[in-house]
Parts: structure tokens; sequence; C-alpha cells
């Protein structure tokens, strides 16, 4: 099973998308709250480079806002 992150905030619609996303798949993940956790927020903009949220982590792959092609890609990987 992938190991799964979501960097979001609680006013983000696109957040709100990729998880509903993600359950709907039956994929468990680590939800991190960046409006919250200022290090976590540092952390994934050293990872990125972008400060926009959803950012999704799918087995150390950042994808950066909801792209569902992109996030079935590594999910799919074996």
């Amino acid at each position: 099973m992938a190991k799964v992150i979501v960097y979001s905030t609680p006013t983000c619609p696109y957040c709100y998308m990729v998880k509903d996303y993600l359950k709907e798949k039956g994929v468990s993940f680590e939800e991190i709250d960046v409006s919250r956790d200022r290090e976590a927020a540092k952390h994934m903009i050293k990872k990125s480079g972008q400060m926009s949220v959803p950012q999704i982590e799918i087995n150390g792959k950042i994808i950066v806002g909801f792209n569902k092609a992109a996030m079935e890609k590594e999910l799919n990987k074996k």
C-alpha cells in the first residue's frame, strides 16, 4: 500500500476534494494541516518548492494541486 501524506489547510476547497477522492478510493492517508504546523509547512515548501496547497506526497513523489491523473499514476505503481 502506498504511503500518502496530504498537506492541506482548513480553508482550501481543493484540499477537501483531494481527501474525499482518496477516501472514495479507499486510500488511507496522513493529513498535515500546514496552517497550524509551521515546521511542516517549511518542510513541505522545501520538498516541493511550492507554497500552495493541496500537496500530496505518494511514496515520496510530490503532486501539487488536485490532479486525479497524477494521483492515479502514483497510486497504481507497484
